[in-house]
């Protein structure tokens, strides 16, 4: 892309503002951490790798800030954190990724602020360049799944828009491409938002990846009469026993890839695998406005005083789950010790 997704400069964090694509590609700069708070629910910035990424270079430019108020920096700092923790409930990675901020809190907390600055700002690079990376492997990983050619099914935006790198699940369907293969992609439109209509399309065309844009509610009919090898959805959180939440939409789409014998693959860092959960009835699930479903754009669509149910993700079982392509290979079922293996050796890497 020509502007990055997520980028720190000049003590701010810069966003490409996703709730201006297709038509605008626009970039927000948070210069406080209220600021990129309400970016991240107002979803500038979405996909739990790109968030955990903008939280990252969030705790510098909270830690610059600091610098010239006074009073207790570590402590300020600290304070700052979990406002960014607080911004969205669902996506691990933003807690993953304040977490290493704050293990870098911690070591360096007697030291003169400047260098608690500069530490956290080395490791929020890191952060950065890690997910980079990770979205390379698990694209290498994931492209060994597709036949050539192939027809997938997408739901949201899983690309470079949702990480800092080449994407999670639309990073597959990109080094498939690279390598030579033929991928053709039905995107679903994902509603409310239509993250799916506006940014994954607007990624593949300028890839020049063949794509045709489809309502949630034609994947059925989609999967019956169609030749689809494969759905591919990233996640926000995976619990440990492999159960997935990802944008709402996703569960259903998993039941009807089961009925039409069509394997269904996450893909997703192991930063987004929550060992802490044994299972996904415990991952909480983030309600948004109701304005989202009974309006778009500014214009109501349904009639006044009608409420609006809104949960910004659905949790699909690991039964459901083909494969969970991560940075550390494609696992398989059982889920529980193969994400277990997977955490254990990324964390090792690191």
């Amino acid at each position: 892309m020509s502007t990055s997704t997520v980028a720190y400069r000049d003590g701010a964090v810069h966003l490409l503002d996703q709730t201006r694509l297709p038509h605008h590609e626009e970039v927000l700069v948070c210069g406080d951490v209220p600021t990129l708070v309400d970016a991240i629910r107002r979803l500038v910035v979405r996909g739990a790798p790109a968030i955990g990424v903008a939280a990252g270079h969030g705790v510098v430019m909270a830690a610059e800030r600091r610098l010239d108020t006074g009073g207790d920096f570590v402590a300020g700092v600290r304070e700052d954190i979990e406002t960014l923790r607080a911004s969205r409930p669902t996506a691990v990675n933003l807690g993953w990724a304040l977490d290493r901020q704050v293990v870098v809190l911690d070591r360096m907390a007697a030291a003169e602020p400047t260098a608690v600055r500069d530490a956290l700002a080395a490791e929020a690079r890191a952060i950065h360049a890690e997910d980079e990376e990770l979205c390379r492997r698990m694209g290498r990983f994931g492209a060994e799944l597709l036949p050539d050619p192939a027809t997938v099914i997408t739901h949201c935006n899983t690309g470079a828009l949702a990480t800092a790198g080449i994407g999670t699940a639309l990073g597959v369907i990109l080094t498939a491409a690279e390598q030579g293969r033929t991928v053709k992609v039905f995107a679903d439109e994902t509603r409310p938002l239509l993250q799916g209509a506006r940014l994954t399309a607007w990624e593949l065309r300028r890839a020049g990846v063949g794509v045709e844009v489809m309502s949630d509610g034609a994947a059925g009919w989609c999967l019956h009469t169609q030749p689809v090898d494969a759905v591919l959805v990233g996640s926000d959180r995976i619990a440990a026993n492999g159960d997935v939440a990802n944008k709402i939409g996703t569960y259903p789409l998993a039941v009807l890839a089961r009925r039409h014998g069509v394997p269904f693959y996450v893909v997703a860092p192991t930063s987004t695998v929550d060992l802490t959960l044994p299972a996904g009835d415990g991952i909480p699930i983030e309600q948004r406005d109701s304005a989202e479903v009974t309006a778009y754009g500014g214009h109501p669509v349904a009639p006044e005083g009608v409420g609006g149910f809104n949960p910004a993700f659905d949790v699909t079982p690991a039964e459901l789950v083909s494969a969970i392509v991560t940075d550390q290979g494609v696992l398989r079922p059982p889920y529980g010790p193969a994400l277990e293996s997977a955490v254990a050796a990324s964390r090792a890497n690191h």
